[in-house]
């Protein structure tokens, strides 16, 4: 097990992190006022985005910095078109210091 572990990634790091059903995402988010992060480009976000998710664009250069501006120790919540940019987002921010990141199954796309 320690060698698929090693060869496949899975780490410390996987556990801050959860993939989470379209309706229990929902669920987590409206409980409360939340760090909600869409991690799209400027114009997905505006063609459409789960209502008090603020922007911040996975491939800009200014994407660490404002992570930074958030609070590591309170749950994260992020989600992209698909799942594969939140995905790499949420990696990056483990590496940064977030504690907790719930990302969304199937992203935009399964929200709908």
């Amino acid at each position: 097990m320690s060698i698929i572990s090693m060869l496949f990634g899975t780490t410390s790091q996987d556990s801050a992190i959860k993939v989470l059903a379209p309706t229990e995402y929902k669920t987590q988010i409206e409980k409360g006022k939340v760090q909600l992060v869409d991690v799209r480009t400027p114009n997905e976000y505006q063609s459409g985005h789960i209502k008090n998710a603020q922007n911040i664009d996975f491939n800009a250069p200014s994407f660490a910095s404002q992570f930074e501006k958030l609070d590591k120790e309170k749950p994260v919540y992020v989600y992209c078109r698909s799942g594969m940019r939140s995905a790499q987002a949420s990696k990056k921010l483990v590496a940064m210091g977030f504690k907790e990141i719930y990302d969304l199954r199937g992203g935009y796309l399964n929200w709908k």
